[in-house]
């Protein structure tokens, strides 16, 4: 089986938890280099018998052998360092958001089309397949036609003292943080990018974003709202509301945390209702499918025109409280 050399750039926690452990399961993935500009690499490299180190983001992106990068920094300098590796040839699995803003975010992609390279913004909640499943269900036509779309994403932040979700300059807040995966959803789902935006949030004494309450307003007359934030509960399910029932996916965001087993629960208005659990490794699912779209030129699920659509989404949210 062909194989996708991936370089990581950073020792970043997503990364060590979630994104390299699944590299290693992937069937069609070499963890091959990892770099850092912290001085951690090694000692990251050694706990996962990763062959090459380097000591410079540079220095990583200038490996020949290398196909495909994915991208763990801190939001503000995704631009930076995705242009820097398609400019090297790489292939760019970046973390959300993708940038700070749409415009960016443009300029990203177009930098990767000019160089030939393939560009996508993890949103790994996405491959699991209980998502599938929620628009099998949908398309069946059981809950009737769309009303409403719900969703919730949110955690108690510890550790606040010199954490970027905090500072507003490298692109902090609720919002970028987790209510990217909401407005993801909601356009999903939809299949649709909203014509107007209003909400609130709850800003710090930075102008942070420390929770948000936003709906989107779409032009058929449905809406979707959503609830995120860093100062609650961890809360992260979604639901689609129908005109004959209910579709709730309580594990929607963080499926891994009950060993990868999703659930879709179905609510009609004649009283049934049933719960169905949906196994998959997401994370997984998400490096074997960009290595195919690699090895095979195949676009992506999530391709790169809809990052700019759900910035545009996001820029919008920032308009309506007001913080721009």
């Amino acid at each position: 089986m062909k194989m996708i050399k991936w370089g990581v750039l950073s020792t970043a926690e997503i990364a060590q938890k979630l994104t390299i452990p699944a590299m290693i399961r992937a069937n069609n993935a070499e963890l091959y280099a990892i770099a850092s500009a912290s001085g951690n690499a090694r000692e990251v490299a050694e706990k996962f018998h990763i062959p090459h180190v380097f000591d410079s983001y540079e220095a990583l992106l200038a490996d020949p052998e290398i196909d495909a990068v994915y991208i763990p920094l801190p939001n503000h300098i995704h631009k930076e360092w995705t242009i820097k590796a398609a400019n090297q040839g790489k292939h760019i699995l970046c973390e959300k958001p993708s940038s700070l803003n749409p415009k960016d975010t443009e300029e990203m992609v177009q930098v990767c089309k000019e160089n030939g390279v393939h560009f996508s913004e993890t949103f790994i909640y996405q491959y699991h397949p209980q998502n599938k499943r929620v628009k099998e269900v949908i398309q069946t036509g059981e809950i009737g036609n769309i009303r409403h779309v719900h969703a919730n994403c949110s955690f108690f932040l510890e550790g606040k003292e010199n954490n970027f979700r905090l500072n507003r300059q490298e692109g902090g807040g609720s919002l970028y943080d987790v209510g990217v995966y909401c407005i993801h959803t909601i356009r999903s789902i939809l299949e649709a990018d909203p014509i107007h935006v209003t909400g609130t949030a709850d800003l710090n004494e930075q102008q942070v974003d420390m929770a948000a309450q936003m709906t989107l307003h779409f032009k058929n007359g449905v809406k979707g709202t959503f609830v995120c934030g860093m100062n609650m509960a961890k809360h992260m399910a979604y639901e689609v509301i129908g005109s004959d029932g209910v579709i709730q996916i309580p594990r929607a965001y963080q499926p891994d945390a009950y060993g990868g087993i999703g659930l879709m629960r179905v609510l009609l208005n004649d009283g049934t209702h049933r719960e169905e659990y949906i196994r998959g490794d997401d994370q997984k699912l998400a490096i074997e499918h960009f290595g195919r779209c690699v090895l095979y030129d195949e676009t992506p699920t999530y391709p790169a025109a809809d990052s700019i659509a759900n910035m545009k989404t996001l820029a919008s949210c920032f308009s309506a409280i007001k913080r721009v």
